[in-house]
């Protein structure tokens, strides 16, 4: 149980996953910078008394919003980075000058932690290094002691084989006092455990049997790029993964199979089977029943598939809560 409230930042907020997560852990934010419009009436619709900015992280100045200096935590979730071979294929590296962009409003908004989540390749990779040594120089130059890792979600209750780079950095004992999350469960959720009674929701007559072919984790859900495709799962490999498990990886219905559904087995190229609805998608990334996304199909997958699943940033806001409620015991 946490003994205290405390505040935050939320840039890069998407649809609220993590802010989610966060809240049930003590952070209150005063205020969430997004740009996609749709992500901020998510935002809006579901907690009118957050403080919600649509504009550019790029564009946002501390100085106009002067209630942000010296919250208790920045978070941010910004745009996965590329690799090398896949940045150089473009004009620029935007999703890098992001994340450089996350480090620096630390020196503005001078927060007593700072919580990045992104890919996990950010903690782990080599090519990774020199981005890693830039974001250490400058927030060890501001008195931060970082903590690298990875979490997976599948650990803390969410049916879904996701991993996450996490980069957790924190002022004065705080950096000492924090310690990583421990795994809640041993046995991780099935997508035929969590979606089954939605599936038979309907009458579909064979729920039963599609679940008991859906004993796994899912895959990892993966939001797209605006600028291709619509709300389909993945790629081929992914989609072959999905087929095994019974469900159509090549978009995303309207509703659940109904009593007059046949039941087509998994196999071939997967298309024949029941695809998943958003409200499934909801589930798999594990927010709450009452969370609504807004606008249409397309941006609500996206919307739920590129958020942090409110459980890991729920255990991983618990951490620091505890990491900076041990300083505040200290006097420090």
């Amino acid at each position: 149980m946490i003994p205290q409230r405390f505040t935050s930042l939320e840039i890069f907020a998407g649809t609220g996953g993590q802010a989610l997560g966060l809240e049930s852990a003590g952070f209150d934010p005063v205020a969430l910078v997004e740009n996609d419009r749709h992500s901020c009436t998510t935002l809006r619709t579901n907690r009118p008394a957050w403080n919600v900015l649509e504009m550019d992280v790029l564009e946002f100045d501390p100085a106009e919003h002067k209630y942000t200096y010296d919250v208790d935590l920045l978070s941010a979730g910004p745009p996965r980075v590329r690799s090398v071979a896949a940045a150089a294929r473009g004009s620029d590296d935007h999703e890098r000058r992001l994340l450089l962009a996350t480090v620096l409003l630390t020196s503005a908004v001078l927060p007593r932690a700072v919580l990045i989540e992104n890919v996990p390749k950010l903690v782990t990779a080599d090519e990774f290094e020199n981005l890693r040594t830039e974001i250490r120089a400058e927030l060890e130059h501001l008195g931060y002691r970082l903590h690298w890792g990875t979490v997976n979600a599948k650990d803390f209750g969410v049916a879904q084989d996701r991993e996450q780079g996490v980069l957790v950095a924190l002022k004065g004992p705080a950096g000492d006092a924090f310690r990583w999350p421990e795994p809640l469960v041993t046995t991780p959720a099935t997508v035929g455990d969590v979606l089954h009674a939605s599936m038979a929701s309907l009458g579909w007559p064979y729920a039963g049997r599609w679940a008991a072919g859906a004993q796994r984790p899912a895959p990892t859900l993966v939001g797209g790029s605006k600028k291709h495709g619509g709300p389909d799962l993945g790629l081929s490999g992914t989609k072959k993964a999905w087929a095994a498990m019974g469900v159509n990886g090549w978009g995303v219905e309207n509703a659940v199979p109904g009593p007059e559904t046949e039941w087509v087995p998994p196999g071939g190229d997967g298309k024949s089977l029941p695809k998943l609805t958003i409200p499934q998608i909801a589930l798999l990334q594990a927010f709450p029943s009452h969370w609504q996304t807004c606008a249409g199909k397309t941006s609500q997958y996206r919307q739920l598939a590129q958020a942090s699943p409110p459980p890991v940033a729920a255990a991983l806001g618990r951490s620091i809560a505890t990491a900076l409620t041990s300083a505040d015991r200290t006097g420090t």
